[in-house]
């Protein structure tokens, strides 16, 4: 008899590492059967869909206050499925505002829950470590220096290595060139952060088409977004050409340089080579909630990894046209300066750990729940 798992994915990125750790468990255990929360990944690999994640994609605390009816409205239908399936075992994957919550429901049924993609506490509410610690069986890393922090509350917690390694298909992509003049724009994957940043990316590139007509100007759909929200965004006359996000990784690697909203993004980016400006936006009020609580030197995971910062981090003000624009013609105009990051970006390969993050996890659930 096969295992029932719920697993709730709460974003784009999450769905796409969900989808792995799915098809990783049922070549390991092929009865098991999936239910929850999830995306078209997911979806694709045989998830009983409760909720989709694309209802949820939201960030940051005013951003979420407008949202705040339909997360409650999920949140109890979500109760109330897993009082009814009773099933064997929740896995949850980041997005720890949401997942925390499920985290409670299972836990006060007496379900094991397992954390794949720890919650970056050590960025935020570090005392939320304290809930973590009473309510997850078991919890798995995906950074390498999350180790360290998650052990000074006596956490058991497995560092598996980066699911994006596994992701990447590296012999596709390690051979391909950089195009000359060819920037890559990566605005993000929510509605909100797209609508703050595509205008601004779009004045960027109108400043920098001036200095050099030459330049091409590229963007990634993130999955969920249309190519008419896209376009209908990019405020300028500079052309500018859409690719569907199928292959990304090749698409990244043959970039100049990338201009890309903060998160996931700017790992992939890395991990594939390719210099990139981090750039984010938020409400003033969380923006200034951030810089009370927020205990990191950094935002961007690369620079977090590695300790010091490779990609600059254009955040809030910073993240207009005109910064933007100088720091890219800064870098195009200096001879070198991209050569040598993409160099100092083969260090980072080597620190994320070796390919099988979303095997090793399997495994670890289905021996636990064999026991």
């Amino acid at each position: 008899m096969g295992k029932n798992i719920w697993i709730n994915a709460g974003e784009t990125s999450g769905d796409l590492h969900g989808g792995k750790l799915m098809e990783a468990i049922s070549s390991i255990a092929p009865a098991t059967t999936f239910c929850g929360m999830g995306g078209p990944e997911m979806r694709s690999k045989g998830l009983d869909t409760v909720l989709r994640v694309e209802d949820l994609s939201v960030m940051g605390f005013t951003e979420v206050l407008g949202k705040l009816f339909d997360i409650f409205k999920m949140l109890k239908q979500i109760k109330n499925e897993l009082t009814r399936r009773r099933p064997d075992a929740v896995i949850l994957i980041d997005a720890p505002e949401f997942n925390f919550r499920v985290a409670k429901y299972a836990y006060n049924l007496g379900i094991p829950v397992y954390y794949y993609i720890s919650p970056k506490l050590w960025a935020w509410r570090t005392g939320r470590a304290k809930f973590i610690a009473k309510h997850v069986t078991r919890l798995f890393s995906i950074l390498p220096f999350e180790v360290e922090f998650y052990k000074q509350f006596n956490m058991d917690i497995d560092y598996i290595g980066n699911p994006l390694v596994d992701v990447i298909n590296w012999p596709s992509i390690d051979h391909i060139q950089p195009k000359k003049n060819r920037i890559g724009i990566l605005p993000g994957s929510r509605k909100k952060e797209i609508e703050a940043l595509m205008p601004q990316f779009a004045l960027a590139a109108s400043i920098m088409a001036k200095t050099n007509p030459e330049l091409e100007f590229h963007c990634i759909q993130a999955p969920g977004i249309s190519q008419d929200q896209l376009r209908a965004l990019w405020t300028c006359s500079v052309p500018l050409t859409i690719h569907s996000p199928e292959n990304r990784y090749e698409f990244m690697r043959g970039c100049t340089m990338l201009i890309a909203a903060s998160g996931t993004v700017t790992l992939e980016s890395a991990l594939v080579g390719t210099p990139t400006l981090i750039t984010y936006q938020l409400s003033k009020l969380t923006f200034f909630l951030g810089t009370k609580f927020v205990k990191v030197p950094y935002v961007g995971l690369p620079n977090l990894i590695m300790g010091r910062e490779v990609f600059p981090e254009l955040l809030q003000e910073d993240a207009n046209g005109d910064v933007v624009a100088q720091r890219a013609l800064a870098w195009l105009n200096t001879p070198g300066k991209l050569a040598a990051i993409r160099k100092d970006l083969e260090t980072l390969r080597t620190k994320v750990g070796a390919p099988g993050a979303a095997n090793r996890a399997a495994k670890l659930i289905i021996e636990d729940l064999s026991k």
